[in-house]
């Protein structure tokens, strides 16, 4: 059964463009795989940030762990697993300031762990995540998907292949305040349009 994992990270609910996105997402992967079992993760209230108590938590064998550090830990290490568990991720990815929002990047800071995601091998970094799809729905006033100015799909794209996970698909409602029916028409149809 195919388990699909939603991250939604827009702090503007109902408004929000990139969760429409990602709801149309949803239906067309719910029409192609009736039966998938869907997890959603929402962002928006904020994800901790990742400190040294953090470090010296993950990094501790779960065993061996004290009280506090697995408290730490507990929260980082379901974000994995929810990952870890998934078939296909759908990622909304409202650009802020150029770039990611805050909670995903510490969304994606929980999950960069040496040995679970990722590792070093001589032959270079080697992600751990593979066999994954990725979709993600981009959304934008004014930044152009792959312009010079946009500092968030490229980062996401990178740091997904990193963690293995190197089929990645966009759909992008970017640079709504040149158009925003034309943009959402053209994001629209490149959504009907996916591969399911």
């Amino acid at each position: 059964m195919t388990q699909i994992l939603r991250i939604d990270s827009s702090i503007k609910a109902d408004a929000s463009v990139s969760r429409r996105l990602t709801d149309r997402v949803m239906a067309r992967l719910a029409a192609a795989h009736p039966g998938a079992t869907v997890t959603t993760r929402d962002l928006s209230g904020g994800v901790p940030a990742i400190d040294g108590a953090w470090i010296g938590a993950v990094y501790t064998p779960a065993e061996a762990r004290s009280a506090d550090q697995a408290r730490i830990a507990a929260y980082s290490d379901t974000l994995l697993a929810e990952v870890r568990a998934a078939d296909i991720l759908v990622i909304a990815l409202p650009v802020y300031n150029f770039g990611v929002p805050a909670q995903l990047k510490s969304w994606i800071d929980h999950l960069a762990r040496k040995g679970e995601t990722f590792r070093y091998t001589e032959a270079g970094p080697e992600g751990l995540l593979k066999g994954k799809r990725a979709i993600v729905a981009l959304s934008s006033d004014g930044t152009r998907m792959g312009s010079e100015i946009d500092f968030a799909s490229g980062y996401l794209r990178h740091i997904l292949g990193f963690f293995g996970i190197t089929g990645v698909e966009f759909v992008a409602a970017d640079a709504l305040l040149f158009g925003p029916e034309a943009r959402l028409e053209a994001a629209h149809a490149q959504i009907d349009a996916l591969a399911a």
